[in-house]
């Protein structure tokens, strides 16, 4: 069984900022916001909701068929891919952009701020779903907004079930788009930030939203998640991670997780619990697809 997860391929550069970003921007100041953070530490990792997705479905066993654009400056990201046994079948390279960037420093207390070049992604729309024999399974990450709208529509029209993750896209969606969306969409997942602003575009509190779909899932952060399930709640206890060094990738971590327990046909509360592992472990490393996961002590092998 495969799943086609829809999203960003994305190059990340992060910076690590060694204070804490409240110290230094004055509240009653914003007006005229100009800052400049230090950052001794530099980086640049494989990153982009596709990519990140697609990694961990891959450490956990799973066959993941990313479907994504990148650049003329996208090959390493390619070569990547096939080494890690991830296909490209479903990888378009745009000759005439960037792969997608994302600038992001993170400041001491893990809070962050990004910026985003989106490049290539918004040229996703060019490929497009259909039916196939082993395609059981889909999810819709951020990606660019005309792509998300129609792969969303591909998969409900080739009656392929898919999660709907609308991330930092969410605000791009009106309540009448996002409601017709959550109709095509089997699962939901979305953390509490986004989960609140879903609930006042739509109009549908998580309860109702659950009862459109299969499940909802409500990511807490540290404080684990909660699985709605036909309006009824069931919190998901978070796991500690033996350290705290990068959030970075956590949720898409999440979301592989998510993946690797509904193509097994897992319950909505054990595919959460399986994400909050994944999370745990995905945490304590630098980047979002620098970690290894050990199935057996998983329980999955």
């Amino acid at each position: 069984m495969a799943s086609i997860i829809c999203g960003s391929l994305a190059f990340d550069t992060i910076m690590n900022f060694e204070g804490r970003f409240a110290e230094q921007i004055l509240p009653d100041q914003l007006h005229i916001l100009n800052v400049s953070f230090l950052v001794p530490a530099l980086r640049r990792d494989f990153g982009g909701c596709a990519g990140n997705i697609a990694y961990a479905l891959r450490q956990l066993g799973g066959t993941a068929l990313p479907m994504a654009t990148v650049g003329s400056d996208g090959k390493t990201y390619m070569d990547r891919f096939q080494k890690l046994g991830i296909s490209t079948e479903f990888v378009r390279v745009i000759d005439d952009a960037y792969t997608a960037q994302a600038m992001i420093i993170t400041d001491r207390d893990n809070n962050q701020i990004n910026g985003f070049h989106p490049g290539a992604m918004e040229q996703a729309h060019l490929t497009s779903i259909s039916a196939r024999s082993d395609i059981k399974l889909g999810i819709i990450a951020p990606d660019g907004r005309d792509a998300m709208w129609q792969h969303a529509e591909q998969f409900a029209n080739a009656g392929i079930p898919f999660v709907f993750d609308p991330g930092q896209q969410l605000p791009r969606f009106d309540g009448s788009e996002l409601r017709t969306l959550l109709e095509w969409a089997s699962w939901v997942t979305v953390n509490d930030y986004e989960g609140k602003m879903l609930s006042d575009r739509t109009g549908w509190s998580s309860a109702e939203i659950s009862n459109r779909v299969r499940g909802l899932i409500v990511t807490l952060g540290a404080d684990g998640c909660e699985v709605w399930v036909d309006g009824q709640k069931t919190p998901i206890a978070p796991v500690t991670a033996g350290s705290v060094v990068d959030p970075t990738g956590c949720g898409d971590a999440f979301r592989g997780a998510l993946l690797f327990g509904l193509e097994n046909g897992w319950p909505l509360p054990r595919c959460a619990t399986l994400g909050n592992h994944l999370g745990s472990i995905k945490i304590a490393q630098r980047g979002p697809q620098n970690y290894t996961v050990d199935v057996k002590s998983l329980g999955l092998a």
